[in-house]
């Protein structure tokens, strides 16, 4: 789930740091492992649509038994990934026939939408 561990304080090993701002101690997010049968379904919904809202993303978070936030930012991250293996198979074309790519055109259209970057909601 979207857990935060325990603050690493005085007995720990390293010093105490703030987890983004302002904090006392390092929080750290847990991170969340999704079962096969989870992952499955995901990837279905994601072949059929590559934005998931309202109470598509309600309903299929209740289905799965995860958080809408864990199904928002699987998405997110779905969505990311999905981008940059075309744009790898887009170069690869583009190789297979001599034509050379920018060496800035890398990380920078993955950057381009707002709306996935990933932010932890808790």
């Amino acid at each position: 789930g979207l857990e935060l561990s325990h603050c690493v304080g005085a007995n720990s090993v390293g010093p105490a740091v703030p987890w983004r701002s302002g904090g006392p101690c390092k929080m750290k997010r847990v991170r969340t492992v999704f079962k096969p049968e989870q992952l499955e379904r995901l990837e279905q919904e994601f072949l059929k649509q590559q934005y998931m809202v309202g109470t598509e993303r309600v309903d299929l978070a209740a289905t799965l038994h995860l958080t809408e936030t864990q199904v928002k930012v699987w998405f997110q991250n779905r969505r990311i990934k999905w981008r940059k293996q075309s744009m790898e198979q887009k170069a690869a074309k583009l190789s297979q026939f001599g034509v050379i790519q920018p060496a800035t055109a890398d990380s920078t259209d993955i950057k381009d939408h707002e709306e996935d970057t990933v932010d932890v909601e808790l």
